[in-house]
């Protein structure tokens, strides 16, 4: 699971960009279970995302599929992989407010200060 931090002035609306983003960069309705959402997609048997209990960061956990290089040649499962890890990226930079750069910055100095 990954925790990512909120950029100031993206917590009103949070929890209805998390869902919409689904949709938006993934093209699927996640299932909703006690705020929890859910998708399968490319190269995720399960993305599920979420918000902390005090409102401030979006949690997400995945899961990738085993078996996409057995069900796919290697060019189209690569293409698969890339193509899900861009709509996962633009997902995150989308909800939280920052993009790739900014949230290695944020995570590199949660690390630091535990």
């Amino acid at each position: 699971m990954q925790e990512y931090s909120i950029k100031r002035g993206f917590k009103d609306g949070l929890e209805e960009r998390m869902k919409d983003g689904l949709e938006k960069y993934f093209d699927a309705v996640g299932t909703e279970k006690d705020g929890h959402y859910e998708i399968e997609f490319g190269s995720f048997s399960c993305l599920e995302a979420w918000i902390n209990e005090k409102g401030s960061l979006l949690c997400v956990d995945t899961h990738s599929r085993s078996d996409l290089y057995d069900s796919f040649s290697e060019d189209e499962a690569d293409k698969i992989v890339l193509d899900t890890n861009r709509r996962f990226r633009d997902y995150l930079e989308y909800v939280t407010g920052y993009n790739t750069k900014e949230r290695k910055k944020k995570a590199t100095e949660a690390v630091k200060n535990k």
